[in-house]
């Protein structure tokens, strides 16, 4: 509710002002009242607004709330009137006064978000000189910078319907420092409109401003779209880079192991919503990462030891064997969660954004999965180069005969290796739960990307599936923004068979003896 400024309450006469007459009256005593608001005037705009004002025998305002009718002025209980009532009627330009009005009403409201919303209000309205003082007042009040910054656009807007050509430059010039996108359309909509070359050309140098600046935030932004699509692709890949460096599996069950650490992610979730306090549940996502990277490591530990451990040195068997366990595992998906997607939630502290630039806004969740999969990627790094299970993964990826002469539990080494690559499926599918949609078929839209980024970038090497993730992130998205998703994802696909036909062995080959 707006704030008081007069304690005097609304009188009839002023009520019957703007419920009856001629057009320019009625709106001549909606900005009066607009201007010496009192505890009755926003109760009447809204039902004026809403066609729930009555006239009762010429003389008396009333309010319609269903069936029950309140004095307008007072707001006392009136008797229900069977004769001499009649309805306010309404055009299109009294609405469009009305809206601006009651925004205007709100902006001294105590909650930041209405404040706000009344400001683009006011704008969307077409707002004019006549609101300049009361904006005026309004910007030198606020302390909120993002409330601030919308008053003083509709402000600047209000200057620029000025008659006055000195208040029109003066708009001009407050215009060019807001850059905006709503500025670059008013700044549009004024040009078209301007008559005077000197206020045409400081609107031209002000839009000059605003689509330069405009124009590095959405170049920023593409390089952020790219680099949170090639942190997306790197989870994704990680795993896969190690299982099948390692043993040489085709995997084509490597979705559905992040279907698995996704859907992890969703029980982890429904456990903190039902069982304990509605505050902890922010925190779930800290219980959900490990969670989903053991039931993913757990599911793949048990397929290697079951089937894939008979097929290692036969590629073309390992991928008939895994097309068949990710159907299995899908299908048990959808056996014990349905074929409907789930709901994952994400936690509070995951909304909103970062704004660095007007116009540029990067999400928390976009920015929080690019922290976490440089996170996963440094403690692989220090896995394989400082750890004991390091050591041997390296040895049985470089020459496995030697290494197995030389003490190393290669078929041990297999399963952990399989398991670890499985758990990073999970880790990915936990991110890719905040982002997307959670369901059976989750895996499937990532799969093929995943196998580009290893073969691009090398089998077996965590340098490669670095560059390659962060070069096809880039170029998808580059190339979107020229010929679109599909011929995107076609053209990037055809470089990479030319690559790999000039470079079989990816970015970087695996040094042998």
């Amino acid at each position: 509710m707006a704030t008081c400024t007069s304690v005097q309450a609304i009188t009839q006469q002023q009520a019957l002002a703007m419920a009856q007459g001629e057009t320019d009256d009625r709106i001549a005593a909606i900005n009066a009242a607009v201007t010496h608001p009192d505890s009755r005037t926003q109760t009447v705009l809204q039902a004026l607004s809403e066609e729930r004002l009555k006239i009762a025998n010429g003389t008396r305002v009333l309010i319609a709330t269903g069936e029950d009718l309140t004095d307008a002025a007072t707001g006392d209980k009136v008797a229900p009137l069977t004769d001499g009532v009649e309805d306010v009627m309404l055009n299109n330009r009294l609405r469009a006064e009305l809206d601006g009005a009651i925004a205007a009403l709100k902006l001294a409201s105590s909650d930041k978000q209405e404040r706000l919303a009344a400001a683009r209000a006011l704008l969307d309205a077409g707002v004019d000189e006549s609101r300049a003082a009361m904006l005026e007042h309004a910007i030198a009040t606020e302390k909120d910078d993002a409330v601030k910054e919308a008053l003083q656009l509709t402000h600047a807007a209000a200057l620029a319907a000025s008659t006055d050509t000195t208040k029109r430059l003066q708009a001009a010039r407050l215009l060019g420092e807001s850059h905006s996108p709503e500025t670059r359309l008013l700044l549009n909509q004024r040009l078209a409109e301007e008559q005077d070359p000197a206020v045409q050309a400081a609107l031209r140098h002000s839009l000059s401003q605003v689509e330069s600046t405009l124009a590095w935030g959405e170049r920023i932004g593409a390089v952020f779209t790219g680099i949170s699509l090639a942190s997306i692709l790197l989870l994704v890949a990680l795993g896969l880079a190690i299982t099948y460096g390692l043993m040489g599996v085709i995997n084509m069950a490597h979705g559905e192991l992040m279907m698995i650490g996704a859907y992890a992610t969703y029980l982890v979730q429904v456990a903190f919503r039902q069982w304990l306090p509605p505050t902890w549940f922010g925190a779930y996502l800290v219980v959900a990462v490990p969670a989903a990277f053991l039931a993913s490591a757990l599911v793949g530990a048990l397929l290697e030891r079951t089937v894939l451990r008979w097929l290692y040195g036969r590629p073309l068997e390992t991928l008939l064997a895994t097309w068949g366990l990710s159907l299995v595992l899908m299908q048990a998906v959808r056996s014990l969660f349905g074929a409907q997607n789930v709901a994952v939630e994400s936690p509070g502290w995951l909304g909103g954004s970062l704004k660095l630039l007007p116009g540029l806004a990067l999400p928390t969740n976009r920015l929080v999965i690019i922290v976490f999969a440089v996170a996963v990627l440094g403690g692989m790094a220090l896995l394989i180069a400082r750890t004991r299970l390091g050591l041997f993964v390296r040895a049985v990826t470089q020459n496995r005969p030697i290494a197995s002469c030389m003490g190393v539990p290669t078929a041990r080494i297999d399963t952990y290796a399989f398991a670890l690559g499985s758990g990073l499926a999970g880790l990915a599918g936990c991110a890719l739960s905040q982002v997307g949609n959670v369901g059976p078929d989750l895996g499937q839209s990532y799969i093929v990307d995943a196998f580009m980024v290893v073969v691009l970038g090398g089998v077996g090497q965590l340098a490669g599936t670095v560059l390659a993730a962060l070069g096809l992130g880039l170029a998808n998205k580059a190339l979107e923004g020229v010929v679109g998703a599909v011929l995107a994802k076609i053209a990037v696909l055809v470089f990479i068979i030319v690559f790999i036909q000039k470079r079989p062995q990816g970015l970087f080959a695996v040094r042998t003896r």
